[in-house]
Order: structure tokens, then sequence, then C-alpha cells
């Protein structure tokens, strides 16, 4: 049985849990459709989800079509759980775009309609709520190529729209009119196909023009809509057909070693860890034995067996002997992975040595036909090859840095207590659990306080994991502050050594390294420039671990999340010991002795290079009452923001521009008074900005080696008075 992975995504109510429902039920795996309203669908399985009548994080399903199995991966749709929906799109084959009818395309449906074209994954659009009074269907199709793609076409029209009676007819591809509109979308980005038009429109028969539609479709180049109704059920079987027909299957050789992407993590029953995992390559059983860890690292972080699989398939899901390339199971065993991990059954090898300005492999041609400027399609021989060339031969990245993403980073901190102060143990271990299933809110803890610090996107997500600690862990909190995160960027470049058995340098270990900056986006990049084997490959997975985990806080305490770090020098005291004794370690370097040396190597370099406070900026798209753009541009002006030059469409005034994030809410506040309510504010993370004026400063959490004496104070124990007056100097 062949196998599509499917993401149903949209913006927040416009119904994709309600259509997961309906697509199960119209392919006979449940028996009644559940509501939101009622809290018994098949997704939202937590009491939290229940109780909101919201997504919060991704749950799989399984309806089988004909011989094809479609496993559907329903995202939450609020843009505080953004980073659920980026996680699924490394396990997608095709996706489901939601648009409602009555509120049409909103600011988080452009957000993800962006980055689905980026990542060439094909998609539909499904149209939902025909059924409901003030549905569109013309409007909304104009309005859906103005503001997502040009590249639209409707496969169905609507009757009786707005009324409970409101159904959907498909197009049939001998009436003239649907055949002229499927010419002019299907000709727009194939040069063959129109030449062949232009020549003898007859030598385009029915057949030809449904395998184009449905190679473009698979390419990510054209987008079919369907209009229907989850809740009635109208155009969700020319939906699933849509699905069988039109979106490429999984593909992966299941004879080769097994490689997969881990794209979220839960906790069992009995408090064991769960790995969802999407499968590239191979098989996976039960026994198996499974290397994983972060793309970006040299080598894998750990390796485990695995103890139990269960695949994903039309119906209950179960224990099953094995999990084969192209479907989605949960994997038991795998104690310390992470969201995000990629899995290998081969170890990945060491790093070799390669300068900095290694070029990256040039990008591979796109598909002829396509428009400007495309990117190789997704399963396609050329995206193949850029995916290949941009990994290494386990998963792991080729000297890359962090994996690409592909939505705003979190841009809030807040600082979480326990308002019972004998709960803190409990916090901290309940905050642990759920950094595991996301990552993203970065627990940190630190400062003279000990504070607990968290990363948000919003409001929401404060409420939701307020609400959490409380019913799964009995842990009343409190958020004390919330503030802007920012980042520091590298500007020159920078060198520092510390010497083994030199004056200062209590460590038996010797490090060299060279900060320079990188292109934003990148990531952090580990070059070896000392020779190979001239340092064990312990010690250098130790500087390499401690480096990225040191530019974590850069010379403000901010991350520095671009940059090449380079090891030009190291040096290491072999394995001793004193006569007929067993392996003193005072004699002999260990990785602690490299993990402790590094920061104080990296931060001397980092001030050398100098850094620069960085921002976070959102891009802004504003519809004002045209009399009141007048009193709303002095308002931008004093939050910050920087608006291009305005347009007057249908009597009102269309402004857009960078605002800082830190001004969002309060625009947003500021808005209704002077608009009269009628602004219409669409926000998307548009990158950062370097600030102006005195750098704003984040609280270290760490032993601060910026401060070489208090550093040294503090990790290294039995200080003596010489040591304490030459690590001063």
């Amino acid at each position: 049985m062949h196998t599509v992975n499917l993401g149903i995504l949209a913006h927040v109510d416009a119904g994709k849990t309600s259509l997961t429902e309906r697509l199960l039920h119209t392919a006979g795996v449940i028996p009644e459709v559940g509501r939101v309203d009622d809290g018994n669908t098949q997704t939202d399985s937590l009491a939290l989800e229940r109780q909101r009548g919201i997504t919060i994080k991704s749950a799989v399903v399984s309806f089988p079509v004909a011989d094809l199995a479609v496993n559907v991966i329903d995202t939450p749709g609020h843009p505080d759980f953004i980073a659920e929906v980026e996680r699924v799109l490394s396990v997608l084959d095709g996706a489901v775009l939601v648009v409602s009818a009555v509120e049409g395309v909103q600011a988080q449906t452009r957000v993800l309609m962006r980055t689905l074209r980026r990542l060439r994954i094909p998609t539909l659009i499904f149209v939902n709520k025909i059924d409901r009074s003030g549905a569109r269907e013309g409007a909304l199709l104009r309005e859906l190529a103005a503001k997502l793609t040009p590249a639209v076409l409707a496969l169905n029209a609507v009757r009786d729209l707005g009324t409970r009676d409101a159904r959907s007819l498909p197009y049939d591809i001998a009436d003239a009119g649907f055949r002229s509109a499927l010419l002019d979308a299907l000709t727009a980005y194939d040069e063959r196909l129109l030449a062949d038009f232009v020549a003898d429109e007859a030598r385009l028969d029915d057949a030809r023009l449904r395998a184009e539609l449905v190679a473009q479709t698979g390419r990510g180049v054209l987008h079919p809509v369907f209009f229907g109704s989850a809740h009635t059920g109208a155009g969700v079987a020319e939906l699933t057909a849509g699905i069988a027909e039109l979106l490429p299957r999984a593909r992966g050789e299941r004879d080769a070693p097994a490689i997969g992407t881990v794209f979220k993590v839960e906790r069992g029953p009995a408090g064991e860890q769960l790995a969802y995992l999407r499968l590239l390559a191979g098989t996976v059983r039960a026994r198996d034995r499974l290397w994983f860890g972060e793309p970006h690292a040299a080598t894998p972080r750990g390796e485990a067996k695995v103890t139990a699989v269960r695949v994903f398939t039309p119906g209950p899901g179960g224990q099953a002997a094995a999990l084969a390339a192209g479907q989605i199971g949960a994997v038991r065993g795998l104690t310390g992975i992470r969201i995000g991990d990629a899995v290998s059954a081969q170890e990945a090898q060491p790093p070799t040595a390669a300068p900095p300005q290694t070029p990256a492999p040039a990008p591979a041609p796109a598909p002829a036909g396509a428009p400007p400027g495309a990117e190789p399609p997704v399963g396609s021989a050329a995206g193949a090859a850029a995916d290949a060339a941009a990994e290494g031969p386990h998963g792991w990245a080729a000297g890359a840095g962090v994996p690409v993403r592909h939505f705003a980073p979190p841009t809030l901190e807040t600082v979480i207590a326990p308002r019972r102060a004998t709960d803190r143990p409990a916090l901290h271990l309940a905050l642990a659990q759920l950094a595991e299933a996301d990552p993203l809110i970065n627990l940190r803890q630190g400062g003279d306080r000990q504070e607990l610090f968290l990363s948000l996107y919003g409001e929401v997500q404060k409420e939701v994991i307020e609400a959490t600690l409380a019913q799964e862990f009995g842990v009343a909190v409190v958020f004390r502050r919330t503030s802007t995160i920012h980042v520091e960027r590298v500007i020159g470049s920078g060198s520092a050594v510390e010497v083994m058995h030199a004056p200062g340098n209590p460590f038996l270990a010797t490090v060299g390294l060279r900060v320079e900056p990188a292109a934003e986006g990148s990531g952090v990049a580990f070059w070896l420039a000392v020779e190979l084997g001239a340092l064990p490959h312990a010690f250098t997975k130790a500087i390499e671990e401690t480096v990225r985990e040191t530019l974590g806080q850069g010379l403000y305490g901010w991350a520095v999340p671009d940059c090449v770090v380079t090891l030009t020098r190291s040096g290491y005291a072999a394995r001793q010991s004193h006569a007929h004794a067993v392996f003193d370690k005072s004699m002999s370097s260990t990785a602690g002795d490299f993990r402790k040396l590094t920061p104080l190597v990296l931060l001397t370099a980092l001030r050398r290079a100098t850094t620069r406070v960085h921002e976070p900026m959102h891009h802004f798209h504003l519809e004002v009452p045209a009399d009141t753009v007048g009193v709303v541009l002095p308002v931008l002006a004093r939050l910050g923001a920087v608006p291009r030059p305005q347009a007057v469409r249908g009597g009102y005034g269309v402004l857009e521009g960078e605002v800082p994030a830190a001004s969002v809410h309060a625009l947003e506040q500021r808005l209704t008074g002077l608009t009269r309510g009628e602004a219409l504010l669409d926000c998307s993370f548009a990158g950062y900005r370097p600030v102006h004026g005195a750098p704003p400063t984040r609280q270290r959490t760490d032993h601060d080696p910026l401060d070489r004496k208090e550093y040294l104070l503090r990790v290294v124990r039995n200080v003596t008075g010489a040591q304490q007056g030459a690590w001063g100097r």
C-alpha cells in the first residue's frame, strides 16, 4: 500500500480539525463526526484542547483511499503554536490549506502559504464553510489569487452558496469554460504546453491536460481549489479524490540503512518517551539500535535500542513488526531523543577538516516550465540532489549550521515562578518535560535569584503553559515580567588561544579559536584548522558542543545565532599515571578540561571580533479608513515603525512597513481608538535590525566567562593563592 503524509494547515477557526473529522468519517474510519465545540474529536486529545476548542499539539490519524494510506497530521492554527507547524513540515508529502469562505485569507493563511510555496510542498486549497451566511465564491477566488498566489484553479463550483443546502459540483473537463481556465492555468507555467496549444489545440486531449494538472500540482507549481463544508460534508469526497490523484506518494528505499527525522516527542502513560518519526529510508524494527542527534552536529548525541514500534495505519494504530520508509510511526525506547533529531541506523563519522570558505553546492536546476526563480520541486530528482548535497551520509549536515527555520523564532521571554516556594523542584521538572515536547521554549535558569526563563510566541501560549502546569503537574505558577528577545551578530574577526601549562591556565588543554561573521540564517558552523588526529575525537566533540552552548549568550547576554568558529590550535596531555598507579586525571587531559577552557577562549575571541545587538522586526500590512491616516502615521513613528509610501483603495489607506516586535502589542491597542475599530492589521516576522543607541543586555545564566577571575573561581576547586594572582592578570 502506498502512503501520503498529509498536513492540514489553516488560520485558527478556519475548520481544519473539523475537516480532519469529516475525512475520517467519509473514509469509514469513525462512525460519527466529532465536533470541536463538543470536545470529542480524534486529534484534539489533550484536555486543554477540548476545553479551549483549539489545536495545541499536532496529532496523527490515518484513513484509506483505495490502495492509498493517508496519514493526516492536524496542526495548530493559532500563531502562538507555529512551532508545532514548523516541525511537521519536514515530514509532509503534501498539504491541504484550509480557508474560510466567510473570513477569507487571514494573517496566518498568508504565512503558511508563503512557507509551503517556498518549500515546494504540493498544496491543495480547501475553501470551507460554504454553508455559512456571508460565504463567497468568485470574490474569494480573486482574493486567493491576489493575496496567496495567482497559481490557483477551482476544480468545483458551488450551488446554493451561503445556505444549509450548499453543495459543490465538480467541473467537467469537457466544459468549455472550465477547459479554457484549465488551459490558462497550465500554460502559464509550461512553455512546451503553451507551444503545443498555439500550434494545434486539438493535440491537447483530456488525458494530457489531466496529466499536466497532476504533474504541476505535484511540483508545487499549481494549487487546485476545492469548495466545500466540513460541517455538512459537501465537497469532501471531491477533496479526498484530489488527495489521492494529485498529491505525490511517499518515497524511500526500504532496503537502505534507516534514516529518519523526529517531529514530535511526548510522554507515554508510564512516563516513557515516545518519538514520532518519519522514516525517509530503510526499516526500523523493535530491538534495532538507532543513533540520534541534531542534524547539524558532527556526531550523534546518543544511541539506544528500540523497544516498540507503533505504525500509523488506517484505523486504530497498534503494535507493528516494522516501520518502513515513507511511513510515520511512534518509536519507544530512544531515551534522551529530542524534537528535530535526525535518526540513523549507522553512527555518523567524525568531522573532517574543511575551510570556512568552502562554497555551497550549486543549486539544482528548476524543472522545465517552472516560473522564474522556482526551486527544485519536492520529490523530484533535482530536489533530491539538492537535499543530498546539504546532508551527510547519515542524515547529519555536512559541516553546516543549525537546521533552516521556516517560521519566526520566539521573540518574547518571560520569568516564571511557582506560587508556592516548595513547588520549585516540581516546577523545574515539569518545565523540563514541557521542553522535551517544545524545545523552543528554551528553558533557562540563572541570575542572582536563579530565576527560570521561558521563550514564548505570545500571551495565548503563556496561558496554555500555565493551565498545563496546573492540570497535568499540579503546580500553580505566576509570570513576573516579559521582555523582547534580541540577538547578537558578529561584526569582524577575532582570535584567541590558551596554552596548556601557561600561567593563568589551570586546565590541561590547549585551545585556539577564531570567530568570524556568517550570513544571517546560516547558523553556527564549526570548522577544524588543525591536523586531523592531532586531538582525540572526544575532545574535539567536547569543544564543539561547548562552543554551541556558549554562543547562547554573547557579549551582551543574547544568543549569537550565525557565525563561523574555527579550531586553530589544540593540545592535550596524554593519559598518564604515577608508577604502579592507576590513571591520574591530574596529569592527563579530560573532556572536562576542554569544556571549561573553551568558554574563556571563545568569549575572548568574540570580544575581539565584537558583536552588535539586533532587535526582532515584524512586517506590517495595515488598512485604516482614509481619514485616519494622518493620526495613525505619527503613532507608527513613535513606536519605531518605518512605513513605506501609502496607497488608498476603496476609501481605505493601505500602509506597509516594518515595526519592532516589541511595539506590535501597543500598536494593536492604539489602533482601535484611532480608527473607530475599523483597522485591519496583519503582522509577520521579518527578521532583525541593529539596535540604535545603548544596546540592551540580558542577565547571564552561566559562570560569565567575560569575568575571567570570577569564572575560574567558580569552575576550579582548591584554588591556591598563587593561582588566583595569576588568573587576575
